[in-house]
């Protein structure tokens, strides 16, 4: 620990624990905002709204108006602030089958039975999934992977970096449709509003993309922990058997059984819906993009996971009448509490910058200077993703992050014509490479004290040094993802393209 408050990883450090709490951010955000549409509507300013042509003055939040606005809409702001519903309904499904059991027991069984050829691929793949289950992964596919590295002759801090890289680095990527997705996409949307209040984000707008990174961070983060990581560590020579884990049993692996056969079934079911002739969850020309499946998405996902979790759950007995079902959710919805608390902050800021019309300002005159110096292609869309990765060293929370540059991103860049959802993939990638390598990551200290397990001597700088070729590839990669989505045109989810329609 002696080495962590020096160097500019220590500055950074020390400069992130100045900072205030993310929901005092955006109190002082919006404190801001309402001084700075004061002094511009004193000096007159307007911009021409970039979708109707209409010319907008910009609206003073201390004048009578802006008074009456902030108090009668305080309540409307909050919940009527799209990422509220929509985490909160997906947590009520994906919390369940985490409180009951079903996720951990799933990451516990995938690791330890992986052939031991295929252990480090495992590993990374996991943990890049392990974000259904949303922080809990964090302390538990590190210290597992560094168990079954351990376990079989290799060194247990090359596993404990790998489940950690998958965990953190990959934390945005995952073949399911995420809270995550649903946080994210309804931040986006509300922050399009300032150019078109018609736009609509959804869960899936990034799913194409992101079932494609899991594959190849899934690769090229087990080649980071074979050809880098383990030969610069080399043998273990210590004997400490570190955290041990239980083995799955016989009556837990009954139930991944019946939650597989209830998932299947209930997917089974969905598909027959879709398909059906004339079904009503297809448009009217028959396709799935637009449709009302996709916009209905949220719930369909929602009622998987309560349909799998009550299958494990009624198995292992931890289900044992109905009112375990809300019993476990409402334990769920604990756990949202900070959640709920930073939106309601966030929620004020983003629509006083809305109704102001600062955010249509600043979108419209940021666009026409990039155009002006002719930075409008992918230089701009690259500067975008590196500064946001050297934001998330001292603003660690994703989805505060997103809260702060949406309103002031999202406008601009539709104003250059992208997608929102284009631009939002962009900021995934940026946010999620560096988690592992910020020291405002509270989950640092908690792996760091597992690879003491292994090695007393370890601090900071050994867990940062080990975390920081990880960081620097997974980002370099998905960038380069990036670009290949971007030159080629494939989707990065249904019917989601670079450019908007």
């Amino acid at each position: 620990m002696e080495n962590q408050n020096k160097g500019f990883l220590g500055a950074v450090e020390r400069l992130g624990n100045k900072l205030p709490d993310p929901f005092f951010i955006f109190v002082y955000l919006a404190a801001f905002v309402m001084v700075m549409s004061a002094i511009a509507n004193a000096f007159g300013a307007t911009v021409e709204h970039p979708g109707t042509g209409e010319h907008l003055e910009i609206r003073s939040l201390l004048s009578g108006e802006g008074l009456q606005y902030i108090t009668g809409s305080m309540l409307d702001n909050f919940t009527g602030f799209a990422p509220l519903g929509l985490v909160l309904a997906m947590m009520l499904g994906i919390g369940l089958a985490n409180k009951v059991g079903l996720l951990e027991t799933a990451i516990k069984k995938s690791i330890l039975n992986a052939p031991k050829s295929l252990i480090t691929y495992a590993v990374i793949f996991i943990g890049i999934l392990g974000n259904i289950a949303s922080d809990a992964a964090f302390v538990l596919v590190p210290p597992l992977a560094a168990m079954v590295f351990y376990t079989v002759g290799r060194h247990p801090l090359a596993g404990l970096a790998a489940g950690f890289a998958g965990t953190g680095a990959g934390f945005t990527a995952n073949i399911l449709i995420a809270g995550t997705d649903a946080l994210l996409s309804g931040i986006s949307t509300e922050a399009a509003k300032a150019v078109d209040d018609t736009i609509n984000v959804t869960p899936v707008d990034n799913w194409y993309f992101m079932i494609v990174s899991v594959v190849i961070l899934s690769v090229v983060g087990a080649l980071i922990t074979e050809k880098i990581i383990e030969p610069r560590l080399g043998t273990y020579k210590g004997d400490a058997a570190g955290k041990e884990f239980e083995e799955v049993t016989a009556v837990e692996t009954r139930g991944l059984r019946n939650a597989a056969i209830a998932g299947l079934v209930y997917l089974g079911l969905v598909a027959l819906a879709v398909a059906w002739p004339n079904s009503s969850l297809r448009n009217e020309d028959g396709g799935i993009i637009p449709s009302p499946f996709l916009d209905g998405i949220v719930p369909i996902v929602l009622l998987f996971f309560i349909t799998i979790g009550v299958a494990y759950g009624v198995t292992v007995k931890k289900i044992t009448s109905q009112g375990d079902i809300p019993k476990y959710m409402a334990e769920s919805m604990k756990d949202m509490s900070g959640y709920i608390v930073l939106i309601f902050a966030a929620a004020q800021f983003i629509n006083y910058f809305n109704w102001s019309h600062l955010g249509t300002w600043v979108a419209v005159n940021s666009a026409e200077f990039l155009t002006s110096i002719d930075m409008t292609g992918l230089p701009v869309i690259i500067g975008f993703v590196l500064l946001t990765a050297l934001l998330n060293m001292i603003v660690f929370s994703g989805s505060a992050q997103w809260a702060l540059e949406a309103p002031i991103f999202i406008p601009m860049f539709m104003l250059l014509n992208y997608d929102p959802a284009f631009i939002q993939a962009a900021y995934r990638i940026a946010d999620s490479s560096t988690n592992i390598i910020t020291p405002l990551n509270p989950y640092i200290l908690i792996v760091l004290a597992f690879m003491r397990e292994y090695d007393k001597k370890a601090g900071m700088g050994t867990l940062i040094s080990l975390m920081l070729p990880y960081s620097l590839i997974f980002l370099s990669i998905w960038i380069v993802l990036l670009i290949i989505f971007f030159v080629t045109g494939i989707p990065f989810g249904p019917g989601v393209g670079v450019y908007l329609n």
